[in-house]
């Protein structure tokens, strides 16, 4: 094994993480890597760098003998794909902050990492500053990981933090949110929950050896959620959250979802605010460990590219231990959840669908409901999303087949019916 190997990168996109990067590096000689030419899409646009060091031609980085490393941290995830492909092929490493691009090709990743030589390593795309998918790969145990929850997307746990804080309706927090640069002029991805998704979809891959098509996991953003359910959250003590969510349940199979949740106060997710990120890891032995940091921005995320650009020296490599090493896990869709339901009529609720319903409320301006849905309903139907209806998971929201049937036997014995 080669150690302190010298990083020669060609940089794909110098918006605000590839200009962090290049200021990042210029404050770490230590590291041995410089940048040789940065690709850009406008050649007119002016750039806090030298002008010798762009151009418009992805060939001159891909074919140049000298580049070892590419750092891609553009925004379109068909041509992240093409230059990562192009860049492994050509026996160069890769780090890479493209989750749309990493949850879309996935499997033609892995396919890739196991033919050719070169690393591909891509810390920043998912919660940016927190170091979340070394330790999955390297520290936690296939058998030994009981469930990982998740605030991984900056922008919806801000304006939720506002909604909550400052007391601001959605459009209110969204409209600061923009005004502050943490959301996007159009802010649909963060919103409606596509951005989590997409780096949940590779975070299970490195927690649970699990490959799934984001499309095919359950999930809803925060774009419904309405000024009524924050209220409701605040006389119950607890918070509204964005979480993405894996558990491992008794038959040995993984649930999972990103859907908004209620968090209770003492909960580790409580203390995540604003733009910031929060993972709470729960095993066998160590209990429950909390990972907290940045999960946006230009420097967060340039110092997550830096971490991959330094383990690189050491031609390190995701080993994908849960996937390889170990039986991998599959998803189960065979279980409950527990769910906050508010709504303006009763006409768009479905009530036959529910196992129960535990109380419902009729407030001046909306409706609400708690109770117990097959989480099949949430993915074979929409009605949930539709109609202005919003759905928030309460605090441990999951429930097992096997805890449905000795509830439901309880009642019966209770009622003086044999089971």
């Amino acid at each position: 094994m080669t150690h302190h190997k010298k990083l020669t990168i060609g940089l794909f996109g110098f918006g605000v993480v590839g200009e962090g990067l290049y200021k990042v590096l210029q404050q770490t000689p230590s590291l041995s890597a410089s940048i040789k030419k940065v690709c850009i899409k406008d050649a007119s646009k002016k750039r806090n760098a030298p002008d010798s060091l762009f151009t418009t031609e992805r060939d001159e980085l891909l074919n140049d003998a000298d580049i070892n490393v590419i750092v891609e941290v553009i925004n379109e995830a068909e041509p992240a794909f093409e230059i990562v492909t192009r860049a492994l092929r050509n026996g160069k490493s890769v780090v890479s902050a493209s989750k749309k691009m990493i949850a879309e090709h996935l499997p033609e990743l892995l396919a890739l990492q196991q033919e050719v030589e070169p690393s591909f390593l891509y810390e920043a795309a998912a919660c940016a500053s927190i170091p979340v998918i070394r330790n999955l790969e390297e520290y936690y145990d296939n058998d030994l990981l009981h469930g990982i929850k998740a605030i991984v997307n900056g922008s919806t746990n801000f304006i939720l933090t506002k909604m909550f804080e400052d007391k601001l309706d959605f459009q209110q927090a969204l409209l600061l949110a923009q005004q502050l640069g943490f959301a996007e002029s159009d802010p649909s991805l963060d919103v409606e929950g596509f951005d989590a998704l997409n780096k949940w979809t590779f975070l299970l891959t490195h927690a649970y050896g699990i490959i799934e098509h984001p499309n095919n996991l359950l999930f809803t953003g925060i774009q419904n959620i309405h000024a009524m359910d924050a209220r409701v959250a605040a006389e119950k003590g607890q918070q509204i959250k964005l979480v993405a969510q894996a558990q491992k349940l008794q038959n040995g199979k993984v649930a999972s979802f990103v859907l908004p949740q209620f968090i209770q106060a003492d909960d580790h997710l409580s203390f995540v605010k604003n733009e910031y990120n929060g993972v709470v890891i729960e095993s066998g032995f160590a209990d429950k460990q909390f990972f907290y940091g940045k999960g946006a921005g230009s420097f967060p995320t340039a110092s997550a590219v830096l971490s991959d650009l330094s383990a690189l020296r050491y031609e390190y490599k995701y080993e994908y231990k849960k996937l390889y090493h170990h039986q991998p896990n599959s998803i189960t869709n065979d279980y409950y959840l527990r769910v906050y339901l508010s709504f303006t009529d009763w006409k768009y609720i479905p009530r036959e669908k529910f196992e129960w319903i535990e109380e419902w409320h009729a407030r001046e301006e909306r409706k609400y409901l708690v109770g117990v849905l097959h989480v099949k309903e949430l993915i074979e139907n929409d009605w949930w999303k539709q109609n202005n209806t919003s759905l928030i998971l309460t605090p441990q929201p999951i429930i097992e087949d096997v805890a449905i049937q000795q509830l439901k036997k309880k009642s019966l014995e209770l009622a003086g019916v044999a089971f």
